[in-house]
């Protein structure tokens, strides 16, 4: 049995928690690719109308059947922690109308996601996730770009153990003829009563069981990309035509079904096999009548999520050096009082100018202040003593070879921007 902690208090079951630069080094990459595509940031509400959900993401989906937190507030409102972003931002693109501006809006977000799950490595209660959505434009060129964007943010991050599957999931056209197909074929295989229920609401959902009495049932069942209409084929055929040209390396996996109800079209997950079960690092697709069915004009939309946590873990297993820079560039070792008070002030301008700085707090002596140091990551180390405050010089060492040097106690901060943009 785990110790109680000193309190008595612990994190809730499957809620991880980050310290240090390593989840934030992950997650700002994936925005700022996102950033350089001309998405802006959208910051949502962290919960919604239970409705939003069960009419977006699909009533047949285990995201709203099993895995939502919903509670009725005060008010004997039934609202729901957000277990995903999509539905929020058409949401607020309708709300706003940011859609009656210029097409395509182009947002992006992050932050904290809920879905009762049973917690395991890579699969959590409160997930961290980064997204993108482009909503007004039907355009295969767009999809191409989304896709290009996950993959640029990934690359960024040094991984290369990943692959991008997609597939298409046909329109509107598309899907009636399919899905009865489809269900004369589940008819005949031998399902239990939970399974054919879903196959009842949503056909598509059986193909993304992972039971293997399920799967093998499933072999030779017809397939979305073989009765794809027309327009929907070449719409595909476009998508990966600039997939070729924007050098995005892609898998076709027919098979393909994603957990929630409301994609059409490009639909596309990010595989890291190095992660056991829960491969998929990120995904997404098109969602053609989203808009629509959510009160607003009849638009489409292509988006992905990217889930922070899993892109973490597939780091650590390419150990891709994520997360390693230190928190800080320079850190101040005061050796006395008057030391102390003079470092202060140079820390304080050293952040003025941009450069990351902490220093020994607590009267440590050397020997615990370059332990401390040590700790922060720092490159550099700003050592000024009585001896030093008399010269006039501070002594700057790098912590990296250990060689030392002093500077003008004055140029300390020019000296430390020369130090750190000759590295």
């Amino acid at each position: 049995m785990t110790a109680v902690p000193p309190g008595g208090f612990r994190a809730p079951k499957g809620i991880p928690e980050y310290v240090g630069p390593e989840f934030t080094a992950v997650r700002d990459t994936l925005v700022r690719e996102a950033d350089r595509a001309g998405y802006a940031h959208i910051e949502l509400p962290v919960f919604e109308e239970t409705a939003l959900y069960a009419r977006g993401v699909g009533e047949s989906t285990d995201v709203v059947s099993k895995e939502m937190y919903s509670f009725d507030d005060r008010g004997g409102r039934s609202v729901t922690l957000r277990p995903e972003g999509t539905a929020g931002v058409v949401r607020s693109v309708i709300e706003h109308g940011l859609d009656r501006g210029g097409l395509p809006v182009k947002l992006r977000y992050a932050g904290p996601f809920f879905r009762y799950e049973r917690p395991q490595a890579g699969r959590f209660r409160q997930l961290q996730q980064v997204g993108v959505e482009a909503i007004g434009v039907d355009d295969p060129a767009l999809d191409a770009e989304v896709l290009a964007v996950a993959d640029a943010g990934f690359r960024a991050l040094g991984l290369r153990g990943y692959r991008l599957e997609i597939t298409s999931l046909g329109d509107a056209s598309t899907r009636p003829q399919y899905r009865a197909e489809l269900t004369r074929f589940l008819e005949k295989l031998d399902l239990d009563e939970p399974t054919r229920e879903r196959a009842r609401i949503n056909p598509l959902r059986v193909l993304d069981d992972k039971r293997p009495e399920v799967r093998a049932q499933l072999e030779g069942a017809p397939l979305m990309v073989d009765h794809l209409s027309d327009s929907a084929a070449a719409h595909h055929a476009e998508v990966r035509r600039h997939l070729d040209a924007l050098g995005v390396a892609y898998v076709e996996n027919p098979w393909m079904v994603r957990g929630l109800d409301y994609y059409t079209k490009t639909t596309f997950e990010f595989v890291h096999d190095g992660l056991g079960s829960q491969s998929g690092i990120g995904g997404g697709g098109r969602y053609d009548g989203l808009m629509a069915e959510l009160g607003g004009q009849d638009l489409s939309g292509v988006g992905f999520g990217i889930g922070v946590d899993r892109t973490l873990l597939a780091c650590r297993a390419e150990e891709s050096g994520q997360g390693t820079a230190g928190r800080v560039e320079v850190f101040g070792v005061p050796l006395g009082e008057a030391a102390r008070d003079r470092l202060v002030t140079i820390v304080g301008q050293l952040r003025r100018a941009g450069v990351r700085a902490d220093l020994a707090y607590g009267h440590k002596g050397l020997k615990g202040a370059m332990k401390a140091a040590d700790r922060s990551g720092a490159r550099y180390a700003l050592v000024l003593g009585a001896r030093d405050l008399e010269a006039g010089e501070i002594q700057l060492k790098d912590l990296l070879d250990g060689s030392q040097g002093a500077v003008a106690l004055n140029d300390a901060v020019a000296a430390v921007d020369r130090a750190l943009h000759d590295d």
